[in-house]
């Protein structure tokens, strides 16, 4: 069955009244065979984006995709306006990302307040249209939203919240004070205590005049075999769905951003930062206190040394660490050349008490 979503769309708005509604400039003339009347349903990523949907770029990473979109209308700024495919109207804006956030707000005007367990204060713990397999064992003082799906065998420790249209698959574990919202869990998956799944991404349209919230309407998909540490948070997607492969083990405190993609099999060692929309292979191995940035995309198999920081691309099966992280055999040499720098100014300050420059020693 497929999944309803989590929050609703407005009714449909031309592409027109969304251009003034954001303050975006149409063409002069349109490119042939489009319209500014065409109803716009949704927001999507420029690759997902259909002749229903308006999207937006706002980064030149992304312009290659930019090439290839079929949405109906594209937030761009003026210097890229002219790649914008010909059966894509260019919504023209020198700030196409509060754009974007404004006319998201249009679609989607209850995402900017999070979907909780239930809207009836004093109402029933297991709210009665939650679906609860038989098997399944909801502790003391466990909150089980509208419409949520609990499977066979699973437990839910006291204190934990599921959240509304959330789906916990089967023989999974979610402990005491942990929160899963606008998320859909796997099986045999173990949410530690405290573990938040699903809150906002940090979307945020920074300007002089302020910060614009940008809603974020994606979900979290927990894979099957997922184990997630105490007190480690990962928000939900923005327009995409932030994901947790396969049999991945997350350690105690890790933070993992919105729209992030995280492979099979992959080890993420405490106090990691994994910033939006960065992407981990399979069988990646991540040490701790390392924090990868943004949009970087690491290949399978990689591992990366403890309190390192990814500013690039890695690639499948390399080694790297460091800050910036380097190749592991050059992070080495690092270390050593420190370690030697060291010694020496260590001699140095000893052989040098009680002398001041230009001193003579009278």
């Amino acid at each position: 069955m497929e999944h309803p979503g989590f929050f609703d769309r407005a009714a449909p708005v031309t592409i027109g009244a969304i251009a003034a509604a954001t303050g975006a400039v149409l063409p002069d003339a349109l490119p042939a065979g489009t319209d500014a009347g065409v109803l716009i349903h949704d927001i999507k990523p420029l690759s997902e984006a259909g002749p229903a949907d308006a999207t937006f770029v706002d980064n030149r990473k992304y312009l290659t995709q930019l090439a290839g979109t079929r949405a109906a209308a594209c937030f761009v700024a003026p210097a890229f306006a002219d790649r914008v495919p010909s059966t894509t109207i260019a919504l023209v804006t020198r700030t196409p990302y509060h754009a974007f956030a404004r006319a998201l707000a249009m679609l989607y005007p209850d995402a900017l307040r999070p979907k909780a367990a239930s809207a009836n204060t004093g109402g029933p713990a297991v709210d009665p249209t939650a679906v609860i397999e038989a098997g399944a064992e909801i502790e003391p003082g466990a909150i089980i939203g509208p419409e949520a799906r609990i499977g066979r065998n699973t437990r839910i420790a006291a204190g934990a919240v599921i959240g509304y249209r959330v789906a916990i698959g089967r023989g999974c574990y979610v402990g005491p004070n942990a929160v899963v919202g606008h998320a859909l869990v796997g099986d045999r998956v173990t949410l530690h205590a405290g573990v938040v799944i699903g809150q906002d991404g940090f979307g945020f349209a920074m300007g002089r005049g302020g910060h614009l919230k940008v809603p974020q309407i994606g979900r979290v998909i927990i894979q099957d075999d997922v184990e997630i540490g105490a007190n480690s948070a990962i928000d939900r997607g923005a327009l995409k769905d932030t994901v947790i492969g396969e049999g991945t083990k997350i350690d105690n405190l890790v933070q993992i951003g919105h729209n992030v993609v995280v492979g099979r099999h992959c080890v993420i060692v405490g106090m990691v930062g994994l910033a939006g929309s960065c992407e981990l292979g399979d069988f990646v191995v991540v040490g701790g206190k390392t924090g990868i940035v943004g949009h970087v995309k690491v290949g399978s198999g990689a591992q990366i040394a403890g309190s390192s920081n990814v500013t690039e691309d890695v690639a499948p099966g390399a080694k790297i660490g460091g800050t910036p992280a380097v190749p592991f055999v050059e992070f080495a040499r690092q270390l050593a050349i420190m370690k030697r720098l060291g010694r020496k100014t260590g001699r140095s300050q000893v052989a040098g008490i009680g002398h001041e420059p230009g001193d003579d020693g009278v």
